[in-house]
């Protein structure tokens, strides 16, 4: 009686405060696992597939900021560029003239400067030169567009192919483990597939609102060059008109 006693209240707390004491031990990484960073811990789960995206966004974002900066370089005002070229150009000033082109970024002041060296043509040639010139001068804009805009299209691909990655992990978990399968083994499948189908949204949608805003920027130079186009046409035949 006396044994049983001691058993009940010495023995087996104490066993339960071993045991207890040993699946702390065991499970040492479990509070460790909550103080990892959120960041760090989605792309440990995304596997392979969220530093790919990783790298394209960091391409993407690599060619926005250099686009933009060459735009912002290429676009000028032009109003104020041709009036300072034909107040010059009516003192008969014609190297001036291609000083302030040469020494003005962007298509137009090119434009401008072909328009003026090929005045003695008439007018059907400068404007064969123009569209020559305007024909060299697009492409250059439009150059790394298609980069952003390849991303935009694929990074939703690549999320999809880690999901089902993820999910063909997770099968081959449970199928490996058949119906004993614990739900803590599944969970790394399924976290593959959500980190990866969100990270391939999440580089997508600002790839291709860049990609818009950067086609954008491209129409308001290409309209400008026409407008310029058109006036430096006018510019140079009249001033050979009336030189004639």
């Amino acid at each position: 009686m006396i044994s049983a006693l001691f058993t009940e209240r010495v023995l087996q707390p104490s066993l339960m405060r071993e045991a207890t004491a040993r699946k702390i031990e065991l499970c040492p990484s479990a509070p460790a696992a909550y103080k990892k960073p959120m960041l760090l811990k989605l792309l440990s789960a995304g596997g392979p597939v969220v530093w790919l995206l990783l790298l394209l966004s960091a391409v993407a974002l690599a060619v926005f900021v250099e686009r933009v900066l060459h735009f912002h370089r290429a676009q000028i005002n032009s109003a104020e560029f041709l009036a300072g070229v034909r107040t010059v150009l009516k003192r008969d000033n014609v190297v001036e003239a291609l000083s302030i082109c040469d020494a003005t970024p962007g298509p137009v002041a090119r434009l401008v400067k072909n328009a003026i060296l090929s005045r003695e043509r008439g007018r059907d040639g400068v404007r064969e030169a123009l569209e020559d010139t305007g024909l060299q001068e697009v492409p250059r804009l439009e150059e790394k567009l298609n980069l952003i805009a390849t991303i935009a299209q694929i990074a939703p691909l690549l999320g999809l192919l880690g999901t089902a990655l993820g999910f063909i992990k997770m099968f081959e978990v449970m199928e490996q483990q058949g119906q004993f399968a614990h739900a803590a083994l599944l969970t790394g499948g399924v976290w593959q597939a959500l980190v990866c189908t969100a990270m391939g949204l999440a580089v997508a949608i600002p790839c291709y609102m860049g990609y818009n805003y950067l086609v954008s920027r491209v129409n308001q130079i290409v309209l400008d060059m026409e407008k310029s186009s058109n006036e430096i046409l006018n510019l140079v035949t009249g001033e050979n008109g009336r030189k004639g």
